[in-house]
C-alpha cells in the first residue's frame, strides 16, 4: 500500500467510497483556485454557465490542472484501489454557488460511461470546504455487491449533472453517509456507488473537482475511440488514444486537444445514454 491501509481499501471495496483523505497544502489549494479564477475570467463568468465542454477535461488545456491529476498523494491512493497503471479519462468541475439551488439526484456516475470492466474510481477534490451545509455528497454503501441501476437523463432544472441522470427503479436510500470534506482533502468513490448532493445552503462557494481514473486495461464498449492521459505507470493495451500534457495554459494547441477530447467524450456519452435505455427496455 502506498497511501491507504488495508482496512481503508477493504472499506472502499465493501462500501464503494472512502473519505476524507488529505492531499493538498493550503498553497496548492490556492494555486488551483487561482487557475479556476483565470479560466472563469477568460470565459467571462462561472464555468457552470459556459459551454458544457469547459466543465470537463481541464487537464488537456491547463498545466495547473494537469499537476492536480498527477498529484502524488491522490495517485498513491488511487493506485491502492485500481493498481499502478493509471489513466485519467475525464474530469469535472462541481461548483455550487452560495445559497444556490444546485443539486444532484440519486445516481451512479458509471450509468452512461460504457466502461468495461467497471473499475473507475473518482477522486473528488475539495478546493473549498464541502460541508453538509454546503451540499456535500451523500453516499450509499453497495455492501460489497455493486450493481447498475436503471437511469434516465431527465434534464432536471438546477441539476449539477447537465443530463440530470436519475435512478428510476426502487432502491434502499435509508442510510446515506454525508461525505463532508475540508478544503485540500479528497474522497474516492466507485463508478457504481449511489450518491446525491443537496443545494449549497452555506455562505461560501463550494468548489470541487472530480478526477476520473481507470486502470489501463479498462476499455469503452461503444464505437467512439476516446482520448485519455496516462498519469502513472504504462499503457500496454491501447484502448484509448493518449494525449500529452498541455505545454501552456489554453494556447492554440491545448485548446485543439481539449476540443477533440470533449467532442469524443460527448459522442460516447450520447451513445451510452441510448445503449443504457435499450438495455433496460422491456423484452
Amino acid at each position: 500500500m502506498k497511501a491507504l491501509t488495508q482496512q481503508q481499501v477493504d472499506y472502499y471495496r465493501h462500501n464503494g467510497f472512502l473519505f476524507p483523505i488529505p492531499a493538498l497544502s493550503p498553497s496548492e489549494v490556492a494555486t488551483c483556485l487561482g487557475g479556476l479564477a483565470r479560466l472563469e475570467s477568460d470565459l467571462g463568468g462561472p464555468v457552470a454557465e459556459a459551454d458544457v465542454k469547459w466543465r470537463s477535461h481541464a487537464y488537456a488545456h491547463s498545466p495547473w490542472f494537469n499537476d492536480l491529476v498527477r498529484h502524488p498523494r491522490i495517485l498513491d491512493a488511487v493506485e491502492d484501489v485500481i493498481g499502478p497503471n493509471i489513466l485519467v479519462w475525464t474530469s469535472t468541475f462541481f461548483i455550487k454557488e452560495p445559497k444556490a439551488p444546485t443539486f444532484a439526484a440519486w445516481h451512479q456516475d458509471g450509468a452512461y460511461f460504457g466502461l468495461e470492466p467497471r473499475e473507475q474510481v473518482c477522486a473528488w477534490v475539495a478546493l473549498t470546504d464541502a460541508t453538509a451545509e454546503a451540499g456535500c455528497m451523500e453516499q450509499l454503501s453497495f455492501r460489497g455487491m455493486p450493481r447498475l441501476y436503471q437511469h434516465a437523463a431527465l434534464g432536471l432544472a438546477n441539476s449539477i449533472n447537465r443530463a440530470g441522470q436519475t435512478i428510476m427503479e426502487p432502491f434502499d436510500d435509508s442510510d446515506p453517509v454525508a461525505m463532508a470534506l475540508p478544503a485540500g482533502s479528497f474522497s474516492l468513490h466507485h463508478e457504481l456507488a449511489v450518491h446525491r448532493s443537496a443545494p449549497n445552503r452555506a455562505a461560501h462557494r463550494r468548489v470541487g473537482i472530480g478526477l476520473n481514473y481507470i486502470p489501463a486495461h479498462v476499455r469503452v464498449n461503444g464505437s467512439v475511440r476516446l482520448k485519455a492521459m496516462l498519469v502513472r505507470g504504462v499503457d500496454t493495451y491501447g484502448h484509448f488514444e493518449l494525449i500529452d500534457p498541455p505545454a501552456a495554459e489554453r494556447d492554440a494547441a491545448a485548446l485543439a486537444v481539449h476540443q477533440s477530447v470533449s467532442e469524443r467524450y460527448r459522442a460516447n456519452y450520447k451513445q451510452q445514454v441510448q445503449r443504457h435505455a435499450e438495455s433496460f427496455a422491456p423484452a
